[in-house]
């Protein structure tokens, strides 16, 4: 009888409201304030010589964060503010909220041949690098025949 000016797809309307409950239901931050693995977010590498975890926190007082190593797990804990306005004052209202605040934990299991000895730390621009050094008795090293 009456024809939509605008023709809908059964599919796409699936996609989008699937896409939008898993959007509801998604609480891990992203760029927008929370994405896919947690706040921060890792990149995690390796070397022959040692483990390279950089972790993207801008905002943080290095003094406030813990890094703790317990055989082999790493864990990096602490709080970052939210630098707005209290709204219990009754004058201050918040509209957009996008950046993750509060308090996180990351926790990354290590291999066995880390040195607990040679793990270090440093906070610069935002981004936390943690350098743990392997032991010297895991490095690969060249074996000469007789």
């Amino acid at each position: 009888m009456y024809q939509s000016l605008f023709p809908r797809d059964a599919f796409a309307e699936l996609d989008r409201l699937q896409r939008e409950m898993r959007e509801a239901f998604d609480l891990s931050p992203n760029i927008r304030g929370l994405g896919r693995g947690g706040f921060p977010a890792l990149n995690v590498g390796g070397t022959p010589q040692s483990v390279e975890i950089f972790a993207f926190a801008p905002g943080l007082d290095p003094a406030t964060v813990e890094i703790e190593l317990d055989r082999g797990v790493l864990s990096i804990a602490g709080e970052r503010p939210s630098g707005l306005p209290a709204a219990d004052d009754g004058k201050a209202a918040v509209h957009i909220n996008e950046r993750f605040a509060g308090r996180f934990r990351r926790v990354l299991s290590l291999p066995d041949d880390i040195d607990p000895d040679g793990v270090t730390a440093d906070y610069r621009d935002g981004i936390l690098h943690i350098s743990a050094r392997r032991r010297e008795s895991a490095l690969p090293r060249r074996i000469t025949v007789q």
